[in-house]
């Protein structure tokens, strides 16, 4: 027969054709992907060989070392990438490269029932990846001989992407599918051994089969142009029993897939078999990296499908307060849309992340109980990241504070070593509830007025000084079934902690000094929401507060801060009656004098509190006038 009675045309399915458009111009993030794509497909057709000749040893024949090979013809501007595999006959050929998401793959797991369905997991099943060449070639060319076909019995399948193919019959000495790739202008990148090196490491180091080029150095003695070495460790070391992998095997892989120079804080290797099977292997930094703090930073875990590499940072499985987190996920059924990048939302991906957020939280836990001085060093780094977890995880919320870290009043110091498990415990008898200040910074904190009843009590105090720390806990509320309380927000009510007495004295102070308390509301006017007597205060003359319901102070300037627009909040002003200034302005017989004391001490409290005032100047002015007055 002549080559025109051989030759059959085709015409791609139309959802083809708008595939090929789709491929070209808008699918892929990067145009090195095809060869990811290829590579995956030879892998897959290699598993479905091992699958086939367990049933039938006869279909290895000659050739029972699988393996894929990459070649490049720069005369005639081709890339080549050859398998031994599966192969396709002329049907599958028109089945599998005619028709959007029909691989083949697909088709031979609807085959497969029971236990060699389950055996059947490492078969790839993606469908469209072959379409991706295009990317790059102006014409595609396959040729394929099914396992157990004649020599005779090959296809030869061929298309510029333009929406038809051929096909025609032909001869291969051996089994597998050769797809040759004839590349575009511009495209001659991927002529160069060194590139098409890297892009094989990149993406496909981790395939169980090696992916063999020729010897970089055929002039060496001892060598020969005709020699293929592995490009890829054709091992994925995830897959290893963890008996087997050692913790600087372990730490250089950490490396090798964070590009970060320092060791790991702590790692966990888990394999997961049953109704989801997948493996991961995720890593705790021991440094934060420079940007961090920005919460669109690219963040996520390297995900992998059958020890192939799909994506670099598939953030579907880690939530945003745990982006410090590294390392990969490898599924065994992972649905996957047709780019492979980008996840569906499916429930396997969701039972992911679920898994995969539950392991972090325990080998931080585990981490915290096993070396206490290796936690810190994590705290120190992450520990505000993770405060953000209260507020956006709810279902891991109590796990999530089972490992935070604060200063407290137990050590009066300003690293963060605190936990709530260790602040219970402490806990008086008689006490109901966890105490706690925030401010914006460890010595406004340490330093606070409303700490005065507290210490004097020898009732221990969170000093929390971290930005993010109002609003973490404005989520958590309560732990272990103790609530929050803040020291500065609403009346105090230490409750079991107050005897008899102290409620005896604060009702005695506030009948007595009714009519101070009154004089002063007026002073101040609509500058405050209240003015009451204290009993909190010990050593300083006046402080305020927020009150009960409101929103607190530190809140409103967090808010403030990142430019968000909040309801004017108004303190409540409360004074010490037994202070020796209080008595002092108490005394004073001149309206405008007591409203210029009143002035100062307000603004004195605003000043502890915020640690700043809206208008500084006029209360410098205030106080030396008075000073003067003093003097005189």
């Amino acid at each position: 027969m002549t080559e025109t009675a051989t030759k059959q045309k085709h015409a791609f399915q139309t959802e083809v054709k708008q595939l090929l458009h789709l491929m070209v111009h808008s699918l892929y993030s990067n145009k090195e992907i095809f060869l990811r794509e290829l590579i995956s497909n030879a892998a897959d057709a290699a598993d479905k060989l091992r699958f086939k000749a367990l049933k039938d040893s006869s279909l290895y024949g000659d050739e029972t070392e699988l393996a894929i090979r990459i070649t490049t013809d720069k005369d005639a501007k081709t890339i080549t990438i050859s398998d031994n595999g599966i192969g396709m006959t002329e049907q599958e050929v028109i089945n599998n490269l005619g028709t959007i998401a029909k691989s083949g793959t697909a088709d031979f797991l609807q085959q497969l029932t029971g236990d060699q369905k389950k055996d059947s997991k490492l078969i790839g099943q993606f469908g469209v990846g072959f379409y991706s060449a295009f990317i790059v070639a102006d014409k595609v060319t396959v040729t394929t001989r099914g396992a157990g076909a004649g020599i005779n019995e090959a296809v030869i399948w061929e298309s510029a992407g333009d929406g038809e193919f051929t096909i025609e019959q032909t001869e291969k000495e051996s089994r597998g599918t050769d797809i040759t790739l004839h590349l575009k202008e511009g495209e001659e990148e991927f002529l160069e051994e060194m590139r098409l090196r890297n892009v094989i490491s990149k993406y496909s180091d981790h395939i169980s089969l090696p992916v063999e080029m020729k010897k970089m150095a055929p002039d060496e003695e001892g060598s020969d142009a005709s020699e293929f070495e592995a490009v890829n460790k054709a091992t994925a070391l995830w897959t290893r029993a963890k008996a087997d992998i050692s913790d600087e095997e372990y730490q250089e892989f950490y490396k090798h897939i964070s590009h970060d120079f320092q060791e790991p804080l702590t790692w966990s290797h888990n394999q997961v078999e049953g109704t989801q099977e997948y493996t991961s292997l995720l890593y705790i930094p021991s440094k934060a990296p420079f940007d961090l703090w920005n919460r669109d930073r690219v963040r996520g875990v390297k995900l992998y499908v059958q020890r192939v590499f799909i994506m670099d940072d598939a953030e579907q499985f880690l939530p945003v307060y745990l982006r410090f987190v590294r390392g990969l996920l490898d599924s065994n059924d992972l649905p996957l849309n047709v780019s492979r990048e980008i996840l569906q939302d499916s429930k396997v991906t969701q039972s992911l992340r679920s898994a995969t957020v539950s392991r972090i939280l325990k080998m931080l836990e585990q981490l915290a109980k096993k070396d206490k001085e290796k936690y810190q060093q994590f705290w120190d780094e992450f520990g505000q990241v993770l405060k953000e977890g209260s507020g956006e995880d709810f279902a891991n919320k109590e796990k999530i504070a089972k490992l935070f870290r604060f200063s407290s009043t137990h050590t009066d110091e300003k690293a963060q070593t605190v936990s709530l498990d260790d602040y219970i415990e402490r806990m008086k008898p008689e006490q109901e509830k966890i105490y706690y200040i925030a401010t914006d910074s460890f010595l406004a904190a340490k330093n606070s007025p409303h700490l005065e009843i507290f210490r004097k009590k020898g009732i221990e105090v969170l000093l929390m000084h971290d930005r993010i720390d109002e609003w973490t806990i404005s989520h958590l509320n309560e732990y272990e079934g103790k609530q929050f309380v803040s020291v500065t927000q609403g009346d105090l009510n230490l409750g079991n902690l107050e005897d008899a007495e102290d409620k005896k004295a604060q009702e005695k102070a506030s009948a007595e000094h009714k009519d101070f308390v009154e004089r002063v509301k007026s002073a101040l006017g609509d500058k405050v929401a209240d003015v009451k007597v204290t009993m909190r205060l010990t050593d300083t003359p006046a402080c305020i507060v927020a009150g009960e319901g409101e929103m607190p102070l530190q809140m409103v300037k967090m808010l403030q801060a990142a430019g968000q627009e909040v309801p004017d909040v108004k303190p409540v002003f409360e004074i010490n009656p037994e202070h020796a200034l209080i008595s002092l302005v108490e005394k004073e017989q001149s309206d405008e004098q007591f409203a210029e004391w009143v002035d100062v001490l307000f603004d004195q409290a605003l000043l502890a509190e915020q640690g700043q005032l809206d208008d500084p100047a006029s209360f410098a002015s205030k106080l030396n006038k008075l000073l003067l007055k003093l003097a005189h």
